[in-house]
């Protein structure tokens, strides 16, 4: 604060506000080149609908989809694109096959891309389990279906 003599035979006092103006436009600044570097969101996959009905009758077969099937008092069972993986037996050695099966069909793809879907009473360390195994067969994207996107593809 400065204080200044006046000749009306008083003192008055004074706010200088030079100081406040130089730091409100070093802020101004700061915020304008910060502002254009922060990430404006996440980067999400979302299944696109065919542009003509008659394509979405046609099996793709770019997508794939492993279910996970309930047996009750057992391990679940697993299925690729609706064909049986293992043979109905679950445990370990379906888990292993289940890699191989995966690596194999990943090997020579460019997208790799893969859906996990699994029954209403499966309990979610099987569906975690086959997310942890398309990791190991090097998937980049896995998604988990739910019933709304059953009805849409």
């Amino acid at each position: 604060m400065a204080m200044s003599m006046g000749g009306a035979g008083g003192n008055m006092s004074e706010i200088n506000v030079t100081p406040m103006i130089d730091i409100l436009l070093v802020l101004l600044i700061i915020f304008m080149v910060i502002v254009p570097v922060t990430p404006r969101g996440l980067d999400a996959l979302v299944p696109q609908p065919p542009k003509n009905p008659q394509q979405q009758q046609q099996p793709n077969d770019r997508t794939i989809v492993v279910q996970v099937l309930y047996r009750p008092g057992q391990a679940p069972a697993y299925k690729i694109n609706e064909t049986d993986s293992n043979g109905g037996v679950g445990g370990p050695a379906a888990d292993r096959e289940l890699e191989q099966k995966l690596t194999e069909i990943y090997a020579n793809r460019a997208e790799r891309v893969m859906f996990v879907k699994g029954d209403d009473d499966v309990n979610f360390q099987y569906i975690a389990t086959v997310i942890d195994i398309g990791r190991a067969a090097n998937v980049d994207h896995i998604g988990l279906m739910t019933p709304k996107i059953q009805q849409g593809m």
